[in-house]
């Protein structure tokens, strides 16, 4: 069976892989293929930095130039369409009723940084992906992927007010028709699956033999309901055109006192904390061994370090802080990435929009159709949700579901993950032999008895 990395056209061999490009940035499909990946995770990451830029004034233009670098690094280094995507956490308290400043939201991203990048040096970021068990691992896959699933039936049901919030749902519906209407997205829906399916890359005959192949690359899916997208901002309001200006921002380092520091820390480092170990790490760790079984597995020090550098880097120049996320991955993946050339394509075209536009570029995103993003975020969801189909016995799927369901109900990974640990540990002592230990323990004081009366006979 061919793996998800293999060529999946006819002629998609060594002839397009230029030698002189290094071997994580090489293509595994096509260039379709690898461009409708690019674009795969954007429908988290447009809503939060959209939401940062109008509600808190963070810079668009930085931000665009900083994750471009970040792009750039990860798809080179890890080989594989490694997502980079804004602090969830941060950014829910930064938009929420506490609204931190910008110097406060940096200040909890390098507090994250500083910690991952000591837990991946150290190793204990390894010891805590080899102890943990793995239906606790999917327990917080799943409830991250029907979440994802849930913010975007939303998305495309309510209409948006993202200068409050990346997720303010509004009562009212979203109309049937309109340039973001109901129709629009209902339909941006059915070309996805008409185009891409399951999301699988083969169909099997009832004996296991590959009866046809099929990739995205064939139609890019997420690229074409992207690109009708920006068309459509300009459609909706032509004047955004007057709004734009060239020439990138200027680079500014953010100035920032004891005081946002301990207010980051506390109101934004750590609830952060928990969702950047299990989801930024250790799940997009497990994932990438799922979809990319015939690479080595990712380590997780190096992911953390990864994360870390990134933010001590960017943060101080007003960039949002950034980590890794298993939705992303899951994402990229669902619309045709497979190699670091996903990201390094995705990097181009920030790189571009942040020098070319700068700030500015946030005219043409307020104007983007909310019903579509929500269309690519539900995809990405479900793709990451259903990592978690692997589950072998009904034990396993007991601790998995009421992790992922404490974890929903509760917002919050931590919650679900010492709910998923504790469950686990009860159902592995429950399974102990208590009889079985009592009985081993009597024959040992027994035969330790005796052994203590036969040299006492023989010392008589």
């Amino acid at each position: 069976m061919a793996s998800a990395g293999d060529p999946l056209l006819p002629g998609e061999g060594s002839g397009r892989r230029p030698g002189f490009l290094p071997s994580s940035i090489r293509l595994k499909t096509s260039v379709w293929s690898e461009l409708g990946g690019a674009v795969g995770d954007l429908g988290t990451y447009i809503p939060i930095v959209l939401a940062l830029s109008l509600a808190s004034h963070l810079d668009l233009g930085t931000t665009l130039i900083f994750t471009a670098l970040y792009n750039f690094a990860t798809g080179l280094l890890f080989g594989i369409p490694m997502p980079v995507q804004p602090m969830k956490s941060i950014a829910a308290v930064a938009l929420s009723s506490a609204h931190l400043t910008v110097p406060q939201i940096m200040s909890a991203g390098l507090a994250v940084a500083a910690v991952l990048l000591f837990l991946g040096a150290t190793g204990l970021m390894t010891c805590i992906y080899r102890l943990l068990p793995l239906p606790v691992v999917r327990g917080i896959q799943l409830s991250q992927g029907l979440s994802f699933a849930f913010t975007a039936v939303k998305y495309i049901r309510y209409v948006q007010d993202f200068s409050h919030s990346s997720s303010a749902s509004t009562a009212v519906a979203r109309p049937l028709l309109g340039l973001d209407g109901l129709v629009l997205a209902l339909a941006a829906l059915l070309f996805i699956i008409l185009a891409t399916g399951s999301g699988d890359d083969e169909d099997f005959a009832s004996d296991g033999t590959i009866r046809r192949r099929r990739s995205c690359s064939r139609v890019p899916a997420a690229l074409i309901v992207f690109a009708l997208g920006l068309l459509l901002c300009f459609a909706r309001d032509p004047s955004i055109v007057r709004g734009l200006r060239f020439g990138p921002a200027p680079l500014r380092i953010v100035k920032i006192t004891w005081d946002d520091f301990k207010t980051g820390f506390w109101e934004g480092a750590v609830p952060q904390l928990p969702l950047s170990v299990l989801n930024s790490v250790i799940a997009v760790c497990k994932l990438s061994s799922d979809l990319f079984p015939e690479r080595a597995e990712l380590s997780p020090a190096r992911v953390s370090v990864s994360v870390g550098l990134m933010n001590f880097v960017g943060c101080w120049f007003g960039a949002m802080p950034c980590c890794h996320g298993a939705g992303g991955l899951a994402g990229q993946y669902r619309f045709g990435g497979r190699s670091g050339a996903s990201v390094v394509f995705l990097a181009i075209g920030k790189l571009a929009l942040g020098l070319v536009f700068g700030n500015s570029f946030v005219t043409i995103l307020g104007q983007f159709p909310i019903g579509i993003l929500g269309v690519m975020l539900l995809f990405s969801g479900i793709e990451l949700a259903m990592a978690s189909r692997d589950m072998g016995t009904k034990e396993e799927s007991f601790v998995m579901l009421v992790c992922a369901g404490v974890s929903l109900t509760g917002s919050s990974a931590a919650l679900g993950f010492i709910s998923g640990i504790v469950l686990y540990l009860l159902l592995r002592v429950r399974d102990v032999d208590y009889r079985g230990l009592l009985r081993r323990w009597g024959a040992g004081r027994r035969q330790t008895g005796s052994k203590i009366g036969g040299d006492g006979d023989e010392d008589a």
